[in-house]
């Protein structure tokens, strides 16, 4: 079942009664409620939001992923459950020890799916893709030679036609908010999953900022980065340059944990295919796999 994503984005009181997440909203006197165990992400995007410690402990048991908003609208911080997993302990252990050939191993993994899929991505656009498809094919163990930055600085001077001197940057204009606000929820996606795996979202098979506590969730993120691109291509081509960050725009973005990948030759939401990548994740981490299962982003032409 695809979990609910859920946006509170004006003044709400929010507390848990009989397992369900009770909605007050002061502006309009509304009472709502929803299911907890059916939500798989909160995002609390108002000043004047009040979740109580209950609800809070409630999201988390369930492995809720609740974001917190700043003043300018901006994911900044992130709630995961400490207990996601029954043999939780044995699994970080698994990761802990595992062995560095393997980690390359896996980033290697990593990296071919994220060039192809950036490929695949242009080439729904009809543009130029060759240079990554190479750039695919050559990665090697640990990606020694670097094809992922190589691919990234073709890729971002191509995807976005508007903006043919566009820099991915996080503090860069826009349509860079749009990317930060679709990867914010992203790795969110993502780190829920690594802890329902019951691995530790803090040691990465590549990232390894110690400032960062979720280098694996920016690991596993990056094959499905694309996702999020074309969802921002998509805002661009309707808005053109105008790209302060609406309530519609926002609405799109929401959408990410719900849209449709092909994962294993079977169509999924978002949301289940990263499921599936962590666990195979793990099951690589236990020595019963070799393989990381990812998604690869259609070839179709979009019209």
């Amino acid at each position: 079942m695809l979990k609910r994503t859920l946006y509170f984005g004006s003044p709400a009181y929010l507390k848990t009664q009989n397992k369900q997440l009770v909605i007050e909203l002061p502006e309009t006197g509304e009472i709502k409620t929803a299911a907890i165990e059916d939500i798989g992400v909160v995002i609390l995007d108002h000043q004047q939001i009040t979740i109580t410690q209950a609800l809070l402990a409630r999201l988390l048991d369930n492995n809720t992923a609740v974001i917190i908003c700043n003043d300018i609208h901006h994911p900044t911080g992130l709630f995961l459950n400490l207990d996601g997993h029954t043999l939780q302990s044995q699994r970080f252990q698994y990761q802990i020890e595992a062995s560095l050939p393997l980690k390359k191993q896996l980033w290697q993994q990593t990296v071919i799916a994220k060039i192809t899929n950036q490929a695949f991505l242009l080439q729904q656009y009809r543009i130029p893709n060759k240079v990554l498809l190479q750039l695919a094919s050559n990665v090697k163990s640990g990606d020694s030679d670097n094809c992922e930055a190589q691919a990234s600085a073709y890729y971002w001077k191509h995807v976005f036609p508007l903006f043919p001197k566009f820099r991915r940057h996080r503090e860069g204009p826009p349509p860079n908010n749009l990317l930060n606000y679709g990867y914010a929820i992203l790795r969110a996606v993502v780190a829920r999953s690594l802890v329902g795996s019951g691995l530790l979202p803090t040691l990465g098979i590549h990232h390894r900022n110690q400032y960062n506590a979720y280098c694996l969730a920016d690991d596993i993120m990056e094959p499905y980065r694309p996702y999020v691109d074309k969802v921002v291509y998509n805002i661009i081509r309707t808005h053109g340059n105008f790209l302060e960050l609406t309530p519609s725009m926002k609405q799109q973005l929401l959408s990410i944990p719900a849209i449709d990948v092909i994962i294993d030759y079977e169509k999924s939401p978002l949301l289940n295919a990263v499921q599936r990548t962590t666990a195979s994740l793990a099951r690589c981490f236990e020595g019963k796999s070799r393989k990381l299962l990812y998604p690869i982003m259609p070839t179709t032409l979009t019209p």
